[in-house]
Order: structure tokens, then C-alpha cells, then sequence
């Protein structure tokens, strides 16, 4: 059970990085390189470099402790969440051919972590 809440907590830290990196990248014309130092200096941006930071330590830990043909599949579950939060805080929509696959990366995550 331990290993299943650091998967997903894993996931939720890699979306919430990615999600936090959008927010300080948003309405940011980044045409030069003075402009993409400063917005890597924003507080979005390095709070998403700090969530991926907790988030790599528990993929090193659960390396250490699981097989990386089962985690790497499992990972796949942030491709999912990127879309739910994708929907709910950035208001994008998501034309069906996308939601088949994302029920495809259901399904073979479902597959993979059958025992």
C-alpha cells in the first residue's frame, strides 16, 4: 500500500510541477534570452523545479524497491491527470480522440500492474 501512495503521489508531484511551470510561463513572451532568465526566476517556475526535485527522491526510492517495467507504466497515470487538471484549472478542451487515449493508457496501466 505504501508503494501505491508513493506511485501516485509521484504522479500528482510531476503534474503539479508541470502545472506550476504553465502558470509562470502564462502571458509570457519569451522572444529572447534576458526574457526566458528572467520567467526561470519566477516563484511558478521554481516552485515546479521543487516539486519535481520531491518527486525525483521518491522515484529514487521506489527504483531502489520495485521494478522499472512495472513503475515506468505506472508513471503514465501523469498523462491522465495532465488532462483532468488540464480541464479543471486551464479550461481546455479535450477533443475525443484524446480521451481514447487516454481510456488506451487506462487500460494498459490497468494490464501492467496486474500481478
Amino acid at each position: 500500500m505504501l508503494y501505491v501512495i508513493m506511485i501516485l503521489s509521484n504522479v500528482v508531484l510531476l503534474v503539479a510541477g508541470q502545472t506550476l511551470w504553465k502558470f509562470g510561463l502564462m502571458n509570457k513572451d519569451l522572444t529572447n534570452i534576458k526574457s526566458v532568465i528572467v520567467a526561470m526566476f519566477s516563484p511558478w517556475i521554481i516552485g515546479g523545479i521543487v516539486l519535481y526535485v520531491v518527486a525525483t527522491v521518491i522515484w529514487i526510492f521506489l527504483l531502489n524497491k520495485l521494478s522499472l517495467s512495472l513503475l515506468y507504466p505506472l508513471q503514465s497515470l501523469a498523462y491522465v491527470l495532465a488532462i483532468v487538471v488540464s480541464i479543471v484549472i486551464f479550461h481546455e478542451h479535450i477533443p475525443p480522440l484524446r480521451w481514447v487515449g487516454v481510456a488506451v493508457i487506462l487500460a494498459g496501466v490497468s494490464l501492467v500492474a496486474i500481478k
